[in-house]
């Protein structure tokens, strides 16, 4: 039986300026990246996320990215490998503390926004990120993109890995996400995102910007939290999922 975990990027923005959407969105999903205080999120939103994945029984991965909260982490930057390991060993001691505190283990880390992105074609930079992790913990999966060299890196760094497509991304015809500087980089049709997401489950492929197929093998699929109208994105991806028969499930049940 196939299997997927669904997985979104949380704690980024307080609870009561979203209004409620970020708890909406967990009973579709199996795990949560939770932002950990370089491009967002503080001690109040890290706990909060956790103590509502807790509730929903998700599982709880750590979302590290750029120092760079003026910008949400979305911009690329230049800064040196030592420095980009500091600051991911930074964010995640902070977050697995807190974690720690809400009876809580980590299952996995995931690059955000700028810092992954570059990461995919940056072999330098995908060594400083597993660097930061493994000074913090090595028994963690790192996350990153399908069919990319950041994989490679990780798992030569002796992590478990595990293979990200996106549902609510457009795709480059070289495997890459669309930027988002295009207008069409995000897909915000909820059944189109869960036709996106069901056709990489069972076919490993998603039609890129050129109209050409690109070919992926995944083991998490990622819905946006800040993408419009995410809740019922989420919720259609899942139930289209379920309903070809796939079984939704967090990542550390399936290492």
């Amino acid at each position: 039986m196939k299997h997927i975990d669904l997985n979104c990027d949380m704690g980024e923005v307080p609870e009561h300026i979203t209004g409620g959407t970020q708890e909406a969105l967990m009973p579709s999903l199996t795990s949560v990246n939770v932002a950990c205080g370089g491009h967002a999120g503080d001690a109040k939103t890290m706990q909060t996320t956790i103590e509502q994945a807790l509730r929903w029984r998700l599982s709880v991965g750590a979302h590290p990215g750029y120092p760079d909260r003026a910008n949400f982490g979305r911009l690329e930057l230049s800064m040196p490998a030592d420095q980009v390991a500091d600051s991911i060993f930074e964010q995640v001691r902070a977050f697995a503390e807190i974690a720690a505190r809400c009876g809580v283990q980590l299952g996995h880390v995931k690059p955000h926004g700028a810092l992954y992105n570059q990461a995919v074609r940056d072999r330098g930079l995908a060594e400083a990120i597993a660097q930061g992790v493994a000074r913090w913990n090595r028994r963690v999966i790192l996350v990153g993109l399908a069919g990319s060299p950041m994989l490679e890196v990780f798992r030569g760094a002796g992590f478990a890995v595990a293979a990200e497509a996106f549902a609510d991304r457009r795709y480059e015809p070289d495997g890459t996400l669309r930027s988002r500087k295009f207008d069409d980089a995000l897909i915000r049709d909820p059944a189109e995102a869960a036709r996106q997401a069901l056709s990489i489950v069972e076919r490993g492929v998603v039609v890129a910007s050129d109209g050409s197929e690109v070919a992926l093998t995944a083991e998490t699929i990622c819905i946006h939290g800040d993408t419009p109208g995410a809740p019922a994105i989420a919720a259609a991806v899942a139930h289209k999922l379920r309903e070809a028969g796939v079984t939704l499930a967090p990542l550390s049940s399936s290492k």
